[in-house]
């Protein structure tokens, strides 16, 4: 979650104290909402202050967003109400001070709500969104609030400020702008209006897809199984069993479960050779909040789509989209659509040979179909072993989850001198989490890192990092506490957790966030870590990557989960040769995905429009080949219409320049774990956050711009 000076530049609340303590004051007794017991109501008395989660109950969340809300409204009133000249230390540095119990109960609840959910953490997320969007646009349209800040910014340069005070009056003063500052009467009302109902229909969204990813499964017998490894087998045989205990349904009793969670349907798509129930899983996979029933999205998307392009008039600009791009590095659509377009093209090419590839075998085998979507997986499989003499469960087998972490630890160690010990003694939220101090190269604390890796019905789906606690100096050193979470496959009764390179490659970006989070040094929390513009915040993420490849670190950590051999030079070079491979197909899924994110955020009109119809025409509009699915269709892109990529999905490839442009340098360098590069790397990039302008940060680190040549050799797409 964000720190609470970055949601208060994000919206608020009119008169929350009575609006909120009328909504409840009848299902929660008044003595409850005030009950010191609550453990959100006092700083953690735990070990690094991690969240107590052994006392921290359902019933604890309602009354603590409540107080929490009127306790930050007290607070900023009292801002407003300072009869004294305005200071950056009594009015911006107040605001960073306040919402102690909301920021609280908000880091707790946002974090289990994605990774650990429940029908009761579903009602209250339904009930608490919009009042939390109402309580910080109250904040955020306060004129009186604004006015100081205000004072403050036309006089900058008289205030003798730092480089980084800068910054936060600069961001505070815009981000206020930016959120409805200036609106007045009608128009204001509207902007709270639209902005409640978006939080609404967001969770709404959220929970839908939740809903139809668990609802979907097919049972399968013995004889359904051919082309399926054996861990893949014996982890749905697991399935079977754990839904006839908990169930006592007799049809799955023997049998075999296939789900739309990524650790189930890939594996599945990719060996099985029932083409049949191939076509059958894929298609439960894409239609997912598009069956016309309870959990339908398609309403919600195009409601949100209009609703943005409403707040964006409001606000000033022609899209929703112009309005995003106007805080990133890219600044405009047209930025955007340019970079896209510069790689669609190579990258369907590149997809129309590999399809050609699938085709040729498909006749070799005397078959006589033509390829389609559901049938990629399993035929780029072939292909690849065929060309390579590489098969992707041999590679597995030296990717344990535990192997994968010491990876990353020891990349972490390598590069700055970090170490982790995992705490055994910390009590956590699920027993699927871990735990981990980290100690910087001077044996000084440096923070908390959590990991929840196990794909499990309560979450949802994806991998993503996140914080039960921010980094900030300015009121005694806090250090963070930094979580991952992911969707791996767990361990079966035979095996330990066993990962494909792509998982791997998954938990190293995540741990590039994690890193992120966990090497910040600035002084105010709402400039630490990861609160960058949205196009540079993939960049450390995605710089990580690089390593988990190279030879020097594999052989460390991928090591044969029975043997204990580590791999094979003759298996990395296998693996290298492979790289390259079938990355049309990815590239084009991707950028499917980011060209429909930008047309629907490039709308003109409020009118609402017919989703299936939109979708359809856009993607034919860029000649996406019906034999590959955009990687998001519009009925489950939850990063955009959830989270926080609306407009900017394409994120992850503009940051893709940056991290080939960077890794070549540590390349070029001779080497991978240079001291003075990694040493620039922390100090420009991880430990400043959102302290300078991201591309001065990268011409810094790197000495000059990022180039788009290695991105494109990296892929093959040159």
């Amino acid at each position: 979650m964000t720190s609470t000076l970055s949601l208060i530049l994000k919206g608020s609340l009119k008169k929350i104290k009575k609006v909120v303590i009328f909504l409840y004051i009848i299902a929660i007794p008044f003595s409850n909402i005030y009950s010191m017991n609550n453990p959100f109501y006092k700083t953690y008395n735990t070990q690094f202050e991690i969240p107590p989660f052994s006392e921290i109950e359902e019933k604890h969340y309602m009354p603590a967003f409540l107080k929490g809300m009127e306790e930050h409204n007290s607070e900023i009133n009292e801002i407003i109400q300072n009869p004294e000249k305005p200071t950056f230390d009594n009015v911006i540095i107040a605001m960073e001070r306040s919402g102690d119990i909301l920021d609280r109960v908000s880091n707790v609840f946002f974090n289990l709500s994605g990774s650990a959910t429940n029908i009761k953490l579903q009602e209250i997320e339904k009930e608490i969104s919009p009042l939390l969007s109402e309580h910080y646009d109250s904040i955020s349209l306060n004129p009186d609030i604004f006015n100081k800040i205000k004072l403050l910014w036309e006089d900058i340069d008289n205030l003798e400020l730092s480089k980084e005070e800068n910054k936060m009056l600069e961001e505070s003063y815009k981000n206020f702008l930016r959120n409805g500052a200036l609106l007045k009467g009608l128009e204001k009302d509207r902007y709270l209006k639209i902005n409640q109902e978006i939080s609404k229909l967001s969770v709404q969204f959220s929970q839908n897809l939740l809903a139809e990813t668990n609802r979907f499964e097919i049972i399968l017998n013995e004889d359904d199984l051919n082309g399926l490894p054996e861990d893949i087998i014996n982890l749905a045989k697991e399935e079977s069993e754990a839904k006839y205990k908990i169930t006592g349904d007799n049809q799955y009793k023997d049998k075999y479960v296939f789900t739309l969670h990524n650790s189930s349907i890939f594996p599945f798509m990719t060996y099985s050779k029932r083409r049949d129930l191939r076509e059958r899983l894929y298609k439960g996979y894409i239609m997912r909040g598009d069956n016309n029933n309870e959990y339908d999205n398609k309403d919600i998307t195009s409601k949100i789509a209009s609703l943005r392009v409403e707040k964006a008039n409001i606000l000033g600009f022609n899209t929703h989209a112009h309005y995003v791009l106007d805080n990133t590095m890219a600044k405009t659509p047209e930025a955007v659509y340019g970079l896209l377009d510069k790689l669609w093209k190579p990258a369907l090419s590149r997809a129309k040979s590999e399809l050609q590839e699938m085709q040729s075998l498909v006749e070799d085998e005397g078959q006589n179909f033509k390829i389609s979507s559901w049938d990629w997986w399993y035929y780029s499989e072939k292909v690849r072993k065929e060309k390579y003499d590489i098969d992707e469960e041999e590679i597995k087998n030296y990717f344990t989850l535990d192997n994968t972490i010491n990876g990353i630890f020891e990349t972490a160690n390598k590069l700055f001198g970090l170490t982790f010990e995992e705490k055994f003694d910390i009590t956590l939220y699920h027993p699927d989490a871990r735990v981990w101090q980290v100690k910087d190269k001077d044996g000084s604390h440096l923070g908390l890192y959590v990991g929840d890796y196990y794909t499990r019905s309560s979450k949802r789906g994806g991998a993503w990092m996140s914080a039960f606690k921010e980094q900030s100096n300015f009121d005694g050193r806090e250090r963070p506490i930094i979580i991952n979470v992911c969707n791996f496959p767990p361990p079966s009764k035979d095996k330990p957790s066993l990962l494909s390179f792509e998982h791997v490659t998954t938990l190293f970006h995540e741990f590039g966030h994690g890193l992120h989070g966990l090497l910040t040094n600035t002084e105010y929390r709402s400039l630490s870590g990861t609160s960058v513009s949205r196009d540079f915040v993939e960049f450390p993420s995605q710089v990580l990557e690089h390593w988990a490849s190279e030879p020097e670190l594999m052989k460390s950590y991928a090591k044969h989960y029975e043997t204990g051999e580590p791999i094979s030079d003759e298996l990395i070079s296998k693996m290298q040769k492979a790289s390259k491979f079938n990355q049309g197909f990815a590239n084009t899924e991707y950028l499917a995905a980011s060209y429909l994110d930008m047309d629907w955020h490039s709308l003109d009109t409020k009118e609402i429009q017919d989703t299936k119809s939109f979708e359809k025409k856009s993607l034919e509009g860029i000649g996406l080949i019906e034999e590959i699915s955009s990687r998001y269709k519009t009925t489950y892109f939850q990063h955009i219409f959830t989270s926080s990529y609306s407009a900017g999905y394409y994120s992850y490839i503009w940051a893709a320049v940056l991290d080939s442009d960077a890794f070549k340098a540590f390349k070029e360098s001779g080497d991978i774990f240079d001291v003075n590069l990694a040493s620039k790397y922390r100090k420009y990039i991880l430990e400043k956050g959102g302290t300078e302008d991201p591309m001065h940060l990268y011409r810094k680190f790197k000495g000059s711009d990022p180039d788009i040549a290695a991105l494109l050799e990296d892929r093959g797409l040159n």
